[in-house]
């Protein structure tokens, strides 16, 4: 078959099997184009689970008459112009090839007024070539898309559409989920004429319990935590309850938004997984309605068809920052359940200043330090200032006016007199960065470090060996020897790798009852090298290990360490790093010039007596005498 260009028919067919998943699909795109239109009220009309009918009417600012035609186009938008626009995406859509694809499967008819117009327009696309058809109608100020008989031409599409009760229950769960997200919008659903759902809009100001205690049930307002968390360009706000075994319904409450889009993230999940897993000791499903705020230049919301899914540029640091948000709610001894009382104060939070969830050190949960971060931050302390339900700075981080004051604290007092410790948001620190930065030195060490060094690296040869020229002389050096010495001194009571790194997911291992024991009988030694873990009944879980075994597969060599453990009689720290430096598996497959030189200055600046006094298997001195004899013969 020769090559040619798609029909425009099937090739919104084809989108449409991104865009178009089921009914629900349908009702996403289109109740989102109404809140990007402004609208302050949505009514939804449903029949036969939307496969009869999907009608979405709004009050928002319409369509021109002379862009009602655009609007039908598959790739026609009014939200981005430019690549600068695509990379700071303030609006629900910005495609703009949900109403392309969703005429191409479905009888869609679209009405619209702007308030400037006197009369309304109606258009409807039709043909093989989608020729869009525009003519005079009455409608208000406002827009109306009736979709009839979805997938009426696309019967392989159609067949796998579920139970009319089925499809509904997806939509009311995605009305659900907006309805969330924009407490200022009324949202009426009906169904087969039938009102089921009527969520009110909440004033500026008003409360939000009654929309959320309607979504969400009461047993979770019972149980629910209020927070309020921002730094920065960072902000966290919502509810968190914790998990409870004795309702099953509380994992299904899971609603999570970045800039008011609706997201199913994993990260953030896990975040809050692990920040309840610590706070309450219970692994259980917490439920949980979040709202993150970030700079729109700091996520990519074009990562997945159905934009369901972000991507952070700065994953670690949104692990963090809601892993902590979350931890110090839970962590208040009095729990501050919703609503929330006028008067009433939180004590102190049991304040935990490590974080057992992500990979690497927590800077949030440092205390602040010079100098100023390149961050611009406007002080936490602020969030405490505001009234009761302001949200900080009055609205949502996004600007997109969404009604984001009223948002109740988790408690008075509380973020003040923990701002202190978030002042400041420092950069994520990188494991070279770490690697290479100068530990610190005084006196006759500091000058014996400086003064000595094993020479400068010329080349790598036979991918393992260094060779060295210092005062005229050359050596070979063996970088895995080195490389073992290294790990050693870091490995050492006292280094400053030493110190536990937790896990960002950790490591469970099932082992048998003698080597549980001997886990059990050297758990504080083990401590003392940076290992930490917890012991159940049949299971070992690894929570952090220091940094030189972050890259390791801790699967084989925790057991293999078990094992040297068990055949022990007495064991010292030092010994159990002699043993993981010699068991480690080599970072490095090839050596680089670039690669020897940073571990040669590792090496030179904490075994400082290795330069002085090189061990057995590190370094070998060339003789180029016979050579330099040769030539002056010839």
């Amino acid at each position: 078959m020769p090559i040619q260009i798609l029909p425009p028919q099937l090739a919104n067919q084809i989108a449409a099997g991104e865009v178009v998943e089921r009914p629900a699909s349908v009702v996403k795109e289109l109740v989102e184009n109404s809140l990007d239109a402004g609208a302050t009220r949505i009514d939804i009309d449903i029949e036969r689970g939307g496969a009869k009918l999907i009608r979405i009417r709004d009050n928002g600012c319409g369509i021109n008459k002379e862009e009602l035609s655009l609007a039908l186009a598959r790739h026609a938008t009014s939200k981005i112009a430019t690549l600068d626009d695509l990379e700071a995406i303030i609006s629900l859509g910005f495609r703009g090839e949900a109403l392309a694809s969703i005429s191409s499967v479905s009888r869609l008819t679209l009405t619209s007024r702007t308030e400037a117009q006197q009369e309304a327009w109606q258009a409807y696309a039709e043909g093989r070539e989608m020729a869009v058809t525009v003519k005079p109608a009455a409608h208000p100020t406002g827009t109306t898309l009736e979709v009839l008989d979805l997938f009426y031409n696309t019967p392989a599409r159609r067949k796998f559409l579920r139970t009319e009760k089925t499809e509904f229950g997806h939509i009311d769960e995605v009305v659900r989920r907006i309805a969330l997200a924009r407490f200022d919008v009324a949202i009426n659903l009906t169904h087969n004429g039938k009102l089921v759902r009527q969520y009110r809009a909440v004033p500026e100001g008003g409360q939000r319990e009654r929309r959320l205690g309607a979504i969400c049930g009461t047993a979770f307002m019972e149980h629910a935590l209020a927070i309020e968390w921002q730094h920065g360009d960072l902000a966290l706000r919502g509810w968190v309850a914790e998990p409870r075994g004795s309702d099953a319904s509380f994992a299904e409450i899971q609603y999570c938004y970045v800039n008011g889009r609706m997201m199913r993230d994993r990260l953030i999940n896990h975040a809050i997984r692990q920040a309840c897993e610590e706070g309450r000791g219970d692994a259980g499903q917490p439920a949980y309605v979040l709202y993150l705020e970030v700079d729109p230049h700091q996520v990519d919301v074009n990562v997945h068809p159905a934009k369901h899914e972000v991507r952070f540029h700065q994953s670690r640091l949104v692990h963090d920052f809601i892993y902590q948000g979350v931890l110090s709610v839970l962590h208040q001894q009095t729990e501050s359940a919703l609503p929330l009382e006028e008067n009433g104060e939180a004590t102190s939070p049991r304040w935990q200043p490590e974080n057992r969830a992500a990979a690497g050190e927590n800077h949030f949960s440092r205390p602040a330090r010079e100098p100023e971060p390149r961050y611009s931050a406007s002080t936490t302390s602020s969030i405490s200032e505001t009234r009761r339900g302001g949200g900080a700075g009055g609205g949502s981080a996004g600007g997109r006016g969404q009604g984001a004051g009223d948002w109740p604290h988790a408690a008075p007092g509380y973020q003040k007199r923990q701002g202190a410790l978030y002042r400041q948001l420092l950069d994520t620190p990188q494991e070279e960065e770490a690697a290479s930065a100068p530990a610190p030195a005084s006196g006759e060490a500091a000058l014996s470090a400086h003064s000595q060094s094993f020479g400068r690296v010329l080349a790598v040869m036979q991918n393992e060996l260094a060779l060295l020229e210092r005062d005229g002389a050359l050596t070979l050096l063996a970088l895995p020897v080195a490389e073992r010495w290294l790990r050693q001194a870091q490995l050492s009571p006292g280094s400053e790798r030493l110190r536990p790194q937790p896990l960002l997911i950790p490591v469970r291992l099932q082992l048998q009852a003698p080597e549980r024991d001997t886990l059990s009988r050297y758990q504080a030694l083990l401590a003392e090298t940076g290992v930490e873990f917890a012991i159940d009944a049949r299971h070992v879980t690894l929570r952090a290990v220091p940094l030189p075994l972050r890259q390791q597969n801790l699967q084989i060599l925790i057991p293999e360490l078990i094992g040297y453990l068990a055949q022990q009689t007495e064991c010292e720290a030092s010994h159990i790093a002699h043993w993981l430096a010699r068991h480690l598996a080599s970072e490095q497959v090839e050596w680089s010039q670039a690669q020897a030189i940073t571990l040669l200055a590792s090496l030179e600046r904490l075994c400082p007596q290795l330069v002085k006094s090189p061990p057995g298997g590190l370094l070998q001195p060339v003789d180029l005498h016979p050579a330099m004899n040769a030539l002056k013969h010839e």
